[in-house]
């Protein structure tokens, strides 16, 4: 304050004199702010970045709203056994406890039905070494947030995969990081696909329990494994093929066949359960009529022939029939009907910790055209009966010479060979 009365000028003011401005509502690419009430110290939620050629973990990048992304990088440690126990960075706990989120940006007085609480599932324990071995170490984030429109977050939920890290000097980790934003879409702001019939691209139309969603599938990451959440939108007549690699814990899932089978299957349908799916691009979620029911085929829970194998689906095969309906001039494409076929291998429960999926999409048209016609139309022309008249008298007369020249030459012959003899 000394320095402020004498320096002071305008580009000069003092940090208790900075009041943040926020907007009455989140945008897209907004911090979003969380509270700490242990401390009463306003923040925001972090989503570490990688930084330079080495990839080192930058934990100052602020998370963006709406901003659905997966980042990854690298933690080196030089002293193992120190950091296990004093890294919040290591720690579950860290990413959910002792902070709430704020639905939307507070500039004043921040009240209890602003903050919004985070929920762990399946949270795991505190990292501990053993044996020159840091266990519980997370080495993935996700965070799924719900939104709603302005009325700011819903709710947070975190989910976390852990490792184990050996050695003490020099040791790395590389940590993922991800966020999703989902939204309960209402059916009357969900956009047409088309109007009525579907238009080609436009994203298919399904409902789960009468709440619209469009149809989407399994998507890769950059390192070639499936990603939690952002997924594929499924578009109308284009045909699809997606593959990745499905990560396993190594945890319950070793000995139970059916928590394999679950966890695969929600892999493929993902959030959006697909149980109808709309006929024409415009369909209401009231009218039953407009919606068809999805057909599924899974798989057998027990292998033929193997005793410790486990049959799970590995692809995933959506065949969707469709056909054109209306007047030849402007036909409107409708699905007849749509199936989910699972194709499924025996997994060793213990010689697998990645499981190879694949997603296929094929549309097939199944117009039934009307016959062309047989012919063309015929011109009926109208002439008068004797127009012909003229041209057949000429070849009368034509004739009738012809025929009197060739009697006259002929008997020509006949008497000259009288004569002869």
């Amino acid at each position: 304050m000394k320095f402020l009365e004498k320096y002071g000028r305008h580009s000069f003011i003092a940090p208790s004199q900075v009041q943040p401005s926020f907007s009455a509502f989140y945008r897209a690419g907004d911090p979003i702010l969380i509270y700490f009430d242990s401390s009463s110290v306003l923040s925001t939620l972090r989503q570490p970045v990688k930084m330079g050629a080495s990839g080192l973990c930058v934990d100052g990048n602020p998370a963006g709203f709406l901003d659905s992304k997966s980042t990854s990088c690298t933690r080196i440690f030089a002293n193992l056994s120190k950091s296990c126990m004093t890294d919040p960075a290591l720690d579950a706990a860290s990413y959910y406890r002792d902070f709430t989120v704020l639905k939307v940006p507070v500039s004043g007085i921040i009240v209890q039905s602003m903050k919004v609480n985070v929920t762990a599932v399946a949270p795991p324990g505190a990292p501990q070494m053993r044996d020159n071995t840091c266990t519980n170490v997370v080495s993935e984030v996700i965070y799924e947030i719900e939104y709603s429109g302005t009325s700011g977050i819903q709710s947070v939920s975190v989910q976390f995969r852990v490792s184990n890290i050996s050695g003490n000097l020099g040791s790395s980790l590389q940590q993922h990081f991800t966020l999703h934003f989902w939204t309960k879409t209402l059916s009357h702001m969900l956009p047409r696909s088309g109007n009525p019939g579907y238009i080609t691209g436009a994203p298919l139309l399904i409902a789960n329990s009468g709440a619209m969603q469009h149809i989407s599938i399994l998507r890769s990451e950059s390192d070639g494994g499936c990603s939690q959440f952002l997924r594929h939108t499924v578009q109308f007549g284009r045909n699809m093929r997606t593959g990745c690699n499905l990560s396993l814990s190594p945890l319950l899932e070793e000995s139970n066949c059916s928590y394999i089978q679950q966890k695969l299957y929600k892999a493929f349908q993902g959030m959006n359960r697909a149980e109808d799916l709309a006929i024409t691009g415009s369909a209401h979620s009231t009218q039953t009529e407009e919606w068809t029911t999805i057909l599924v085929q899974n798989c057998s829970v027990q292998a033929a022939s193997c005793t410790s194998c486990c049959m799970v689906p590995v692809t995933l095969e959506i065949q969707i029939l469709w056909t054109k309906v209306g007047l030849l001039s402007n036909p409107q494409a409708q699905i007849l009907g749509a199936r989910y076929f699972y194709q499924c291998q025996p997994l060793k429960f213990l010689s697998a910790h990645t499981v190879p999926v694949t997603t296929v999409v094929t549309f097939t048209d199944v117009t039934d055209w009307p016959e062309p016609p047989r012919g063309q139309p015929q011109r009926h022309w109208k002439l008068p009966f004797d127009i012909f008249f003229p041209f057949k008298v000429a070849l009368n007369l034509e004739s009738s010479y012809r025929v009197d020249l060739a009697g006259c030459f002929l008997f020509i012959l006949i008497m000259s060979s009288i004569l002869c003899f």
